[in-house]
């Protein structure tokens, strides 16, 4: 059973006060901790597990700098046997491109089962995972919370709206997006595991993928971000259906100079 995952490093900003860089299209990231993305521990550790019981290999792979590797040592630390980068140069990539990155990098390795998390910590996109099967011609499951592998298929559990579940039968190779730890017991770093800081981790260039300008080209491009202004309070609208829609309407009217 040969397993990829799809990791990335991701700043940690749940008690960081973030301002605008002077590009106005990211964040400041100089005082940032980065930190492995949550969602993708879950997964790597879901394939470290799958691998002790069932055997074979899990290799991890990221998209970015050099820096980024701390992800990859980590993911080598809990048990991942080899690593690989994917440097994207003078990229920037989108959801879209980093999916076109990733399959490529992907296509390069024996993969039998392709784990990601279901969404990253920083855009919070959550289709990187899908995009990435569509690419590789892959079965894919998303937000899956449930897993285990038969013979030739992996049995999922899926979460649906309102608390319920869904279990189903996926072919292998396939791929999936885990929601949360699948596994009860956790991958934990230990010395043992500090082999991984000293183990060597393959280097990819985007630009010797072999894909074209059309994959290279982002499909979103942001524009601006900023500081949402403190607006006044909250405005209760009375009144029956009609009336109400009315009013929203004049409201965003309002709001938008129409």
């Amino acid at each position: 059973m040969n397993i990829v995952v799809c990791v990335k490093n991701v700043p940690f900003t749940r008690e960081a006060d973030l301002t605008v860089d002077a590009t106005g299209r990211g964040i400041c990231t100089d005082n940032l901790v980065y930190v492995t993305n949550e969602w993708d521990d879950y997964a790597t550790e879901t394939a470290v597990r799958i691998k002790e019981e069932r055997g074979g290999t899990v290799t991890a792979v990221t998209l970015g700098c050099e820096e980024d590797e701390e992800v990859l040592r980590r993911c080598l630390a809990m048990g991942a046997d080899a690593a690989v980068r994917v440097d994207p140069g003078e990229l920037e990539p989108d959801a879209s491109v980093t999916a076109a990155l990733l399959a490529a990098a992907v296509r390069t390795l024996p993969h039998d089962l392709v784990l990601t998390g279901v969404q990253s910590d920083d855009f919070n996109h959550g289709v990187v995972g899908a995009l990435l099967a569509e690419r590789l011609e892959l079965p894919h499951v998303a937000v899956v919370n449930g897993l285990q592998i038969e013979d030739d298929a992996a049995l999922v559990t899926v979460e649906l709206e309102g608390g319920q579940d869904e279990v189903a039968r996926v072919p292998l190779p396939g791929q999936a997006t885990l929601s949360r730890r699948v596994s009860m017991s956790s991958c934990y770093v230990s010395i043992m595991g500090s082999a991984g800081l000293r183990a060597s981790i393959t280097v990819l260039p985007a630009s010797g993928l072999g894909l074209t300008a059309a994959d290279l080209e982002p499909a979103l491009i942001t524009e601006e971000i900023y500081v949402l202004s403190e607006a006044e309070g909250a405005a209760m609208l009375q009144g029956d259906a009609t009336t109400v829609a009315a009013e929203i309407l004049r409201l965003i009217g309002e709001k938008v100079g129409l």
